[in-house]
């Protein structure tokens, strides 16, 4: 089994800045792609970022230029840094590790609210 934790979410005025991580836990050899993913009251989950096991990354349209995702691989870890942040990127944040499974965070709530 492998779990995931996320962290770093709460609440930001609009212009700033939150950095959220999610560490991997349990029965891993290896973790292949790291996505976070977002899901707003009354609406899907959608991918907001996505990252290979070599680096390449992949972003939404919505939050190119604002945020950008990395991972550490010796720590079993992906990291989602977000700056400029709008009202409308307030969503329970998702991480998902394929490892090879899908496995899934608990969600971490980001709010942006002056």
């Amino acid at each position: 089994q492998v779990q995931l934790v996320e962290s770093g979410g709460g609440l930001v005025q609009p212009g700033g800045s939150l950095r959220l991580s999610c560490v991997a836990s349990g029965s891993i050899f290896v973790i292949y792609n790291m996505a976070w993913y977002r899901q707003a009251p009354g609406l899907q989950r959608d991918l907001v970022a996505a990252i290979t096991r070599g680096g390449s990354t992949h972003y939404s349209d919505s939050v190119k230029g604002r945020i950008t995702i990395s991972r550490d691989n010796a720590k079993n870890t992906a990291y989602l840094q977000m700056n400029s942040l709008k009202p409308e990127d307030t969503a329970v944040y998702y991480c998902k590790f394929d490892a090879p499974y899908a496995y899934w965070g608990q969600g971490t709530q980001v709010t942006v609210s002056s």
